[in-house]
């Protein structure tokens, strides 16, 4: 698992061991980029179930301004703390050890520009985060919420929210799915 591209490029990052982390592979962390890649720039960028931190590491190195790396785990959390020494970007990360919607009201944010949340998929994690998620104040308009989940996931729950599905982009087993604020009429 390495840096993509940016400041950091090529630079390889440590990941948890065992089965509770899903590190996203390098070509999917690509694709994912490639469709963002004019909204990271100056961007205040959360990721929420962070793992080894890889995805908000690679705003970073791309150019986000900040990032808060959510994620319970003490493992994890320990590999987040490597991977931005050894890239660099301590001063700005923020993390947030602790429950990730719990975690939600402990950012302190205008806007939140980008949100990528990659929860376990058989959980009702991404429900929980996304319902959250829509209370926030700092998730506008030009929010940009992926949520990495497997092609079976039901997410009709959004809309009893205040947010919607513009776009979907599946792999081999994955999908990313693209969520906005509804727009109002």
């Amino acid at each position: 698992m390495r840096v993509i591209a940016g400041s950091a490029r090529r630079l390889l990052l440590v990941a948890p061991e065992g089965l509770d982390t899903r590190p996203t592979a390098d070509k999917i962390k690509e694709t994912l980029f490639n469709i963002l890649q004019m909204q990271v720039p100056g961007s205040v960028f959360l990721d929420i179930c962070a793992g080894s931190g890889a995805i908000g590491i690679e705003a970073i190195s791309r150019g986000a301004k900040k990032a808060y790396f959510i994620e319970n785990g003490r493992e994890a959390v320990s590999c987040i703390q490597k991977n931005l020494h050894k890239t660099g970007f301590e001063d700005q990360a923020v993390i947030l050890r602790q429950d990730a919607v719990a975690a939600l009201r402990h950012i302190h944010e205008k806007e939140a520009d980008l949100v990528y949340l990659d929860p376990p998929y058989k959980s009702d994690l991404a429900r929980r985060i996304l319902v959250a998620l829509d209370a926030q104040p700092y998730i506008t308009m030009d929010t940009c919420i992926v949520v990495e989940t497997d092609l079976q996931s039901d997410f009709s729950f959004l809309e009893e929210t205040g947010l919607e599905i513009y776009r979907e982009k599946d792999y081999r087993g994955k999908r990313h799915l693209f969520i906005r604020r509804k727009e109002l009429l």
